[in-house]
């Protein structure tokens, strides 16, 4: 039997019990995908992460304990949180990471983390069907990227009310919902939103990186603004720095390791 570092780390935190908490697999060389997932369901957090050693870079990959992602910024931010805390990257090099989303890349910026990502646009929908009813609000606005729902809402108070019929969400043909609003009057943030990722088995995720590759542009359009900061109001919560720059996006966040261990194999 071998073991191999596991890391469970809270990513875009800003503060204890904060952010959205990752498991992070270092491993030796190669794995079958059917392992993986398996020790992502044994984890039972909202994405697993796998990082292989590459000649140029780490190979990632991304499981909900139900399926394997194309994308997923918080556990790409804790799996760079993690390499640079266990020594296997020099804090002042940049990691680069080979998934099925492309090359991304990660840099330390004092205690932030930013993230080089592509952006996802969303395309307005004129048909807004269901979603209402499912979400248990208003929908003022529905649009479509190429896996996910974005659901404007009339307020940052609709967004943090919200207790949609979770049931429902899973027949709307997506990887999940996007809800958003922009942000309170007097707020440090530009919008708000929340993820229901029930396509992809889970309810609601904390704090969604990949989210926000479509918030950025979203928001960036509607406020003329190239960099924006976005609230995540999940109960966890958590805050996510975005820039836009050109067809990428900059996410930044913070990392916190809250445990390490060994996966025995």
């Amino acid at each position: 039997m071998s073991a191999l570092p596991l890391l469970q780390v809270d990513a875009f935190a800003d503060g204890p019990f904060t952010g959205n908490p990752a498991a992070v697999v270092l491993l030796d060389g190669p794995r079958e995908a059917a392992w993986m997932q398996a020790v992502a369901a044994e984890m039972n957090l909202s994405e697993t992460a796998f990082i292989e050693p590459r000649p140029d870079g780490f190979g990632l990959r991304w499981f909900t304990p139900e399926v394997e992602v194309a994308l997923c910024g918080h556990a790409t931010l804790a799996s760079a949180h993690a390499l640079w805390e266990t020594g296997r990257l020099p804090r002042e090099e940049t990691a680069r990471f080979h998934t099925r989303s492309g090359l991304l890349t990660a840099a330390l910026l004092d205690a932030r983390i930013e993230l080089d990502f592509p952006q996802r646009p969303a395309e307005r929908v004129a048909e807004i069907g269901d979603l209402p009813r499912a979400l248990g609000a208003a929908v003022l606005e529905l649009h479509r990227s190429s896996e996910d729902w974005l659901a404007l809402l009339d307020s940052e108070a609709v967004v943090r009310a919200l207790a949609p019929d979770f049931p429902a969400l899973r027949t709307l043909g997506a990887r999940g919902v996007i809800v958003t609003a922009a942000a309170a009057p007097g707020s440090a943030h530009h919008f708000v939103s929340r993820f229901f990722g029930a396509g992809v088995g889970i309810d609601e995720d904390p704090v969604t990186g990949s989210a926000h590759c479509v918030l950025a542009p979203f928001w960036g359009a509607r406020l003329g603004l190239s960099e924006m900061i976005g609230y995540q109001a999940s109960r966890r919560g958590g805050t996510v720095g975005v820039a836009l720059a050109g067809e990428r996006v900059k996410l930044t966040g913070r990392a916190v390791t809250r445990s390490r261990g060994e996966h025995l194999c």
